[in-house]
């Protein structure tokens, strides 16, 4: 990916990141789905079609595609009206899915678990290589409080497909964090055991770190003076060497080049800002230019602002 020198950028919200042709799709939704005709439904199915037909073989530029359709498109008809128009697609199913649980999540639950459960399943028996099925149904797994064999038996399915899926990693994070069904301990494990495996630049190189800001967040919901004291979190040796194995070369150009690696150049401007590293987080703001993901600088109120606040402050206002 092109990291483009950034200072003077406006910063602004792109869910697409730098992936143009997803953004162009993007576009064109806002456009058209503003009719609700079936002329315009056919032009946004065809284009989504287009668009997860490209690069076939890249799991993780499709994961980021279909996160991002998925968020954009909860709570509209169109993927449930290609979905029941073509029964037959992968990507069909699997946008349809992935859309319901986008939905699940805002809402606090999922409607039909089954249902989705079961659009999952006919994608992976269409496209049997492709992980995305597997990775919505960890997600169905967990927002329906399944077991645990059957979410670990779901999780080795995306492994055997996409060793290093990154939505997989962080939705297992999060499944195993004590807010869910485990631990800080399990927590810590998982992180480590990843760590000695991963390239130092795979899809979810970000985990380590995401689960350093994850618990710098929870310190601040206690309030009082946990909250005050906070910043302490990123001088415990743990999330220090996180933010150091991440500040040494995620900025590099070129070092990161999956979908999503302007999102987790967000969450480490992010990390060094709190942790008052600024000489370091002025260097990741560069590469980042204006683009503002929504977590984690929503936490802080609007994300642009905070972003925008934040920024300034690692630059000394240049």
């Amino acid at each position: 990916m092109a990291f483009l020198s950034s200072r003077r950028k406006r910063a602004r919200l792109a869910p697409e990141l730098d992936d143009q042709d997803l953004g162009r799709l993007l576009k064109t939704l806002v456009a058209t789905t503003r009719t609700g005709t079936i002329a315009t439904t056919d032009l946004c199915v065809a284009q989504m079609s287009r668009l997860l037909e490209q690069d076939p073989g890249d799991w993780d530029r499709r994961s980021h595609r279909l996160d991002v359709l998925a968020g954009y498109l909860a709570g509209s008809h169109l993927p449930r009206a290609w979905a029941t128009r073509e029964p037959r697609s992968a990507n069909a199913l699997v946008l349809h899915a992935w859309t319901q649980i986008a939905q699940a999540r805002a809402q606090g639950h999922l409607e039909d678990p089954d249902g989705v459960g079961s659009a999952c399943l006919r994608a992976a028996e269409l496209a049997p290589e492709d992980p995305t099925p597997w990775v919505a149904l960890l997600a169905v797994a967990r927002l329906d409080r399944r077991d645990q064999s059957q979410v670990f038996g779901v999780w080795n399915e995306v492994l055997a497909r996409d060793r290093w899926n990154r939505e997989a990693y962080l939705s297992m994070l999060a499944y195993l964090s004590p807010e869910e069904a485990g631990s800080r301990i399990q927590v810590l494990e998982f992180v480590d055991t990843l760590r000695a495996r991963m390239p130092a630049n795979a899809p979810c190189v970000a985990t380590e770190l995401t689960a350093q800001v994850l618990q710098y967040h929870a310190i601040l919901e206690r309030g009082g003076f946990e909250a005050l004291v906070a910043r302490n979190h990123w001088s415990q040796a743990m999330a220090t060497q996180a933010l150091d194995r991440a500040a040494q070369t995620w900025g590099r150009p070129g070092f990161l080049h999956h979908a999503k690696a302007l999102a987790d150049l967000n969450v480490l401007a992010y990390a060094l800002t709190a942790a008052d590293r600024r000489a370091e987080a002025r260097v990741v703001f560069e590469a980042v230019g204006g683009i503002v993901t929504a977590w984690p600088w929503r936490t802080g109120g609007d994300p642009v602002a905070e972003f925008e606040q934040t920024r300034q402050r690692a630059t000394g206002g240049v």
